[in-house]
């Protein structure tokens, strides 16, 4: 046994130094050294949040690294250049998404529009979003709910203008409501909510929701090591998700049977999908517009809100940004009204504020992960099929070589040729080649809430 141990460290420097000149050997991307057994490169990304650890490696490395996660290898992209390579060139081949213990019960075993892998059902799941749920006139039949949420929070408040109020929470419950009132016509948090049950049950769901989302599952990378307790925590989770969409669903079912259409502009999402299921069946089952829904929900509540939040503390640190936006909106809205979605076409200063505070503090710093599907070339290198791809946008959005003094708050940067709109210069909600694009993402959705609130930032300046 002391033999053993006398000769382990021996082993591991061999194995550590033939991997090293094997990757090479077989033009892989740089990896960092070592690369142990068993567990590989994990022992590097302990250090939190992963995005500034990942930064750190690859401004040793170079912008393309190859990392071993245990049994799954991980591409990290730091470089606009190369991530448009991936994007375009390598589109198809970049198109899947990993198969995660996490997407397999909170996606409905990897068919939901985030989680599936690139075929006929994402290209159908793909065209309901884009035409049905995330177009023009379906955003705007449902600006009121927006348009009364932003109202709401204002007046509360306004309520409370002289206590202490968690922005972040505030933020937060008005992206839920948004988004529940754009799918069920419902709200859930403040006043106004009819049932006291549904509601509590709605906060506890999502509330598990996220804290289960944000965790590491090891057995995804070292899959001999099973992650039974989480597994059953995911699966208890989603069937309280599943029962409680179909609840909804259920609901909404009703009440097109007991009263008329009500009128296009009228209809929720669910009672739009459910009219559409007539026709096309097979195309819109529960399932399908369960598993939207809950896209919708877990993408689009976050997002908004960690957006308004740093946007807050960003102008409110930087009052001289605050003041030339009070004036933008003065001379362009005046005191009559609040602002409108229609307004953010003339006021450009505030659209370079959302792009500056997206720039600095991407809410999805490196994306959602995808895979490839066959071997291909990034950069010159050889990347192996079934390989993991990370792009690290907060790297890039914070690269002084690509962004002159990245961690200064300028809006003014996008009135020039520095903030040209160059697509993987600046992509913080980057999605899967013509599914939506991060700039239709930013200024249909993200920019909507982003505007809205904006207006309530103007009249809380007082605080």
């Amino acid at each position: 046994m002391a033999t053993l141990f006398l000769y382990f460290p021996v082993f591991l420097a061999l194995y550590a130094i033939t991997r090293h000149f094997l990757d090479r050997i077989k033009n892989y991307p740089p990896t960092p050294f070592p690369s142990l057994p068993i567990i590989g490169h994990l022992y590097l990304l302990i250090k939190k949040p992963i995005y500034r650890t990942l930064s750190e490696i690859s401004s040793k490395h170079g912008p393309v690294i190859l990392l071993q996660q245990g049994s799954r290898r991980l591409l990290v992209v730091s470089s606009p250049s190369i991530a448009e390579e991936c994007f375009t060139k390598n589109d198809v081949i970049f198109a899947n998404r990993p198969r995660l213990l996490l997407a397999k019960h909170f996606a409905y075993n990897h068919t939901t529009l985030a989680w599936a892998s690139y075929g006929d059902h994402w290209r159908n799941l793909r065209k309901i979003a884009s035409v049905e749920v995330l177009s023009a006139y379906r955003l705007q039949t449902l600006s009121s709910i927006r348009v009364d949420e932003v109202k709401s929070m204002i007046c509360g408040l306004f309520r409370n203008q002289n206590q202490i109020v968690e922005m972040k929470t505030v933020f937060f419950e008005q992206t839920l409501n948004i988004m529940m009132g754009m799918i069920a016509g419902k709200r859930y948090y403040g006043d106004g909510f009819s049932d006291v049950e549904e509601a509590k049950r709605f906060r506890v769901i999502h509330a598990e929701t996220s804290l289960l989302s944000g965790q590491t599952i090891i057995g995804d990378y070292l899959p001999w090591i099973k992650s039974k307790k989480m597994e059953k925590r995911l699966i208890e989770c989603q069937i309280k998700r599943d029962r409680f969409m179909q609840y909804l669903i259920e609901q909404q079912r009703r009440r097109i049977l007991e009263s008329d259409s009500g009128g296009e502009k009228k209809r929720n999402l669910i009672q739009v999908l459910l009219s559409l299921k007539e026709t096309e069946p097979e195309y819109y089952t529960d399932d399908i517009i369960k598993g939207l829904m809950l896209m919708l929900l877990s993408a689009g509540t976050g997002t908004s809100s960690t957006t308004m939040e740093w946007a807050l503390s960003l102008l409110l640190n930087h009052p001289e940004v605050l003041e030339k936006a009070r004036i933008e909106i003065d001379e362009q809205i005046g005191h009559d009204r609040l602002m409108d979605e229609a307004d953010l076409a003339k006021l450009p200063y505030l659209r370079n504020i959302l792009n500056e505070t997206l720039r600095m503090y991407p809410p999805a710093p490196l994306l959602v992960p995808h895979e490839s599907s066959e071997e291909c070339l990034v950069g010159g290198f050889r990347i192996p099929r079934g390989t993991m791809l990370s792009v690290n946008v907060w790297a890039i959005q914070n690269d002084p070589k690509i962004w002159p003094d990245p961690r200064k708050f300028r809006p003014e940067r996008f009135d020039n040729s520095e903030g040209a709109r160059d697509a993987f210069k600046l992509m913080p909600f980057w999605v899967r080649k013509e599914e939506l694009s991060w700039r239709r993402l930013g200024s249909e959705s993200g920019g909507i809430g982003f505007g809205l609130a904006y207006s309530m930032f103007r009249m809380a300046e007082n605080w």
